[in-house]
C-alpha cells in the first residue's frame, strides 16, 4: 500500500470469537494453549507491533458470514447491504 501512496498504520481484524481474540492479545501463555503450533502464535507478534487491530463484531453484525454460511434471506440481505452492495428485486 505504501507504493500506492495509501500508507496505512494498522490492519482492522475484525472477529466474533472472543476466546480467539483474547488469545491473540494475551501475550501469557495458558496450559490450554500449549498445544498451538509456534506459527499460529504470529498473531500475536504482530498484534504487540501494532501492525493488526483485533476488534469484535457481535455475530448478527458480522457481514463475513454471508461469505461462510448458509443464511436465511433476512439476514443475507441485511449483511449484503452492510457491504454495500444494493439489490435490486
Amino acid at each position: 500500500m505504501g507504493e500506492l501512496r495509501m500508507p496505512i498504520t494498522y490492519i482492522p481484524l475484525c472477529g466474533d470469537n472472543q476466546g480467539a481474540i483474547f488469545n491473540a492479545t494475551n501475550t501469557v501463555t495458558e496450559k490450554c494453549t500449549k498445544h498451538m503450533d509456534i506459527h499460529f502464535h504470529y498473531i500475536r507478534e504482530v498484534v504487540e507491533q501494532g501492525k493488526v487491530c483485533l476488534y469484535f463484531v457481535k455475530t448478527d453484525d458480522n457481514p463475513a458470514d454471508m461469505l461462510t454460511k448458509n443464511l436465511a434471506r433476512d439476514k443475507f440481505l441485511n449483511c449484503w447491504g452492510q457491504l454495500g452492495i444494493a439489490f435490486q428485486g
